[in-house]
């Protein structure tokens, strides 16, 4: 499915939900500390269509997955704590089933009233799960009369719970999440208002080859970041000391670096680096022009330069989208990189701009800064974000239906 077609499927508001038992996926993978949820953003992102659904009377059944727990039951990433969580949230009793599926789970959501809700345990804890197993598929829908898929992070796995089921119970749209995120992405790529610019960043170009070329064709100035930016200065002839360079791709940077040129595109790269002999932030950091970097050091940040460079190319930017940290920014000491384009991109959107974080390790960036409400949209799913804009298909938005042409 390509980007433009993501519009076509039906969505939560396409349903009379009153009195059915409304099966849901979300993606309530939330870190969990000492017993409780440490981070609910997850959950309060699904918050606007567990509510509508309620507020139409709707017996709504939620599952989800947690964690890995290899196909078996493990207390440490049990869902009972979730459900404690989003009973605040919700500011009502949350039910909780200890198997999602099976008769227990069956009772409990026969038992549901309307405007009840009911989460299910770890769906992990069923190998069939990710294995997509139709017999699986079939007990998950027998616990709902329609299916809604809110779940935009695990959206491009092909598992029972987001593509299987999709395929057994109808109607199976798409909830208010999914539809935020397929929204902002898709128009980020087919209909941006420009100038538009992508950051991308993170450690290695090989996992963001797809997204580089398809970039490439849309956007008017492509920033790069973090490891991924030795990768491109090797093919450049520059210096790189000890920093990660991935030597098979060099002439595929090479190559994207051509294509640039002649898509007048403008590729801008670091000027300057923050360098250190470790990665761990154990031996300190010095800022240093990139030609300067010694051979025994490594680059572990973008420097100050480089961020008022970056910064100055999204000044008249209307569309930005941002995946993939500058730096090692899980060490404070080689953040800076990384939240000086948080802020930047916060400021953008102060003029005007739209922009979109592409999850994952940004979207960490963007709310450890403190700036989350201070961007357009910050996606949910690290993975499917980065596969929808690669251009490819994600299974559990495929399998939905399709709004009447």
């Amino acid at each position: 499915m390509t980007p433009a077609g993501v519009f076509a499927k039906k969505t939560v508001r396409d349903l009379t939900p009153a009195n059915r038992r409304v099966l849901v996926r979300v993606d309530f993978n939330v870190p969990l500390k000492h017993g409780e949820v440490a981070d609910d953003t997850r959950i309060v992102a699904a918050l606007p269509t567990i509510r509508y659904l309620l507020e139409k009377q709707a017996r709504v059944v939620l599952m989800s997955h947690l964690g890995r727990p290899d196909g078996k039951p493990d207390p440490k990433v049990g869902l009972r704590p979730v459900a404690a969580r989003l009973e605040r949230l919700l500011r009502q009793p949350v039910a909780f089933a200890p198997d999602c599926v099976g008769a227990e789970a069956e009772a409990e959501a026969a038992a549901l009233a309307p405007g009840g809700v009911l989460l299910l345990e770890n769906l992990r804890y069923h190998a069939e799960e990710e294995k997509n197993d139709a017999g699986f598929a079939r007990r998950l829908a027998a616990l709902g009369d329609c299916y809604v898929n809110d779940a935009f992070g695990t959206a491009h796995r092909a598992h029972a719970s987001t593509e299987g089921v999709a395929r057994v119970l109808k109607p199976a749209v798409a909830g208010f999440l999914m539809q935020r995120e397929l929204d902002y992405l898709g128009r980020a790529l087919d209909q941006p208002q420009r100038p538009f610019v992508a950051i991308l960043g993170g450690a290695k170009i090989s996992g963001k080859i797809d997204v580089l070329r398809v970039l490439l064709g849309k956007v008017d100035r492509l920033l790069i970041g973090g490891a991924m930016m030795f990768t491109f200065l090797k093919a450049q002839g520059k210096p790189t000391g000890r920093s990660l360079v991935e030597a098979d791709r060099v002439g595929m940077a090479r190559e994207i670096l051509e294509q640039a040129g002649k898509g007048r595109v403008e590729l801008l790269l670091p000027v300057d680096c923050v360098a250190s002999a470790t990665a761990d932030g154990s031996a300190p950091g010095r800022v240093c022009r990139l030609e300067d970097l010694k051979p025994d050091e490594m680059g572990v940040d973008i420097g100050p330069e480089t961020i008022q460079r970056f910064a100055a190319k999204l000044a008249d930017a209307r569309t930005v989208l941002w995946n993939g940290p500058m730096g090692i920014f899980e060490v404070p000491a080689f953040a800076s990189g990384t939240e000086g384009v948080a802020r930047a991109l916060a400021e953008a959107t102060g003029r005007g701009a739209v922009t979109v974080v592409g999850g994952g390790d940004s979207a960490a960036a963007v709310q450890e800064a403190g700036l989350t409400e201070r961007v357009t949209h910050v996606s949910t799913g690290g993975g499917a974000s980065l596969e929808f804009l690669e251009g490819k298909v994600l299974p559990g938005v495929a399998a939905l239906d399709d709004r009447e042409s």
